[in-house]
């Protein structure tokens, strides 16, 4: 058989030129961000020790001693943070997806629920979220309804987070289904799918893909926001953290759990940062989303 192998093609030298030229920029702009990054980091540094009051502030707020010991009671603390973050971001999900599909709904006998839905969006996302958390944490326990019996303090935390984060990941939901092309929705009708297959088989995965960066976002903020269950009594990370500033007479604690809470935070972060690179490759690249 005849050798088919296209021959292997040199790089001209203008384009090796071009890529030494391209390299030696790279790695001029890497060095300059380098250099910058350490200056300023150090220029903060002197900065801050130089301050006549930084001794006392190390001494209250970043003291390793005590937060060596504070830390296994912060950590279990964490452990419930956790617990709840898992159940919230489930029940938001699912609840918030549900919200968007009512709000999507366009026969008009619908007209009631998409009210109804729209009301309750706007409702919880102008509530600031602390103030859900009493409501919910002191006014559920103050009705004395028999049949829930003593409702846990996270518990009641995890409901007022999923009431709140709901109405935020609602809408982005819904700007994912209405940002897919109508004739996506009519070519899929003239194929013969009904109403909840058209929904399940060709509009959400493409309204998925659409809105998982925002979707991610919304997911790192309530992991911050799930510290905020302690004002209800619940023993996590920031209740521990408050023990231990109690017991030491120092706030070195609630250094050693925010710290917990951004290195929670960082894989996720990284995370939605992947997602909207890889998608914004893909829809440079002129790929279907």
């Amino acid at each position: 058989m005849p050798n088919t192998k296209s021959p292997k093609i040199e790089p001209s030298q203008i384009e090796l030129d071009r890529r030494a030229f391209r390299q030696s920029r790279k790695q001029r702009s890497t060095l300059v961000a380098l250099i910058s990054t350490l200056a300023f980091a150090v220029i903060g540094y002197l900065s801050l020790t130089s301050a006549p009051g930084w001794d006392r502030v190390q001494q209250s707020f970043f003291n390793y001693d005590t937060a060596v010991q504070a830390l296994p009671h912060v950590l279990d603390g964490l452990l419930l943070n956790l617990r709840v973050l898992f159940f919230s971001a489930i029940g938001v999900l699912v609840f918030g997806l549900a919200l968007a599909l009512l709000r999507t709904l366009r026969a008009p006998i619908f007209t009631p629920i998409r009210l109804l839905v729209r009301g309750y969006v706007d409702l919880f996302r102008g509530l600031p979220l602390i103030i859900v958390l009493y409501l919910v944490g002191f006014g559920i326990p103050g009705l004395r309804l028999e049949f829930l019996g003593r409702v846990p303090a996270e518990v009641l935390g995890t409901v007022a987070l999923v009431l709140t984060y709901s109405a935020y990941v609602a809408e982005v939901f819904r700007a994912g289904i209405e940002a897919v092309h109508p004739s996506q929705r009519l070519a899929a009708r003239s194929l013969g799918l009904t109403y909840s297959q058209t929904m399940r088989l060709v509009v959400l995965p493409q309204a998925f893909r659409k809105v998982a960066p925002p979707l991610m976002n919304d997911f790192v903020s309530l992991q911050k926001d799930v510290g905020l269950i302690s004002v209800l009594g619940a023993v996590d990370a920031v209740r521990g953290a408050q023990i231990e500033v109690a017991h030491f007479a120092n706030f070195t604690p609630y250094i050693v759990a925010g710290l917990l809470f951004v290195l929670l935070a960082i894989p996720t972060v990284r995370l939605a940062d992947y997602i909207t690179n890889r998608l914004a490759k893909r829809e440079q690249a002129g790929a279907l989303l």
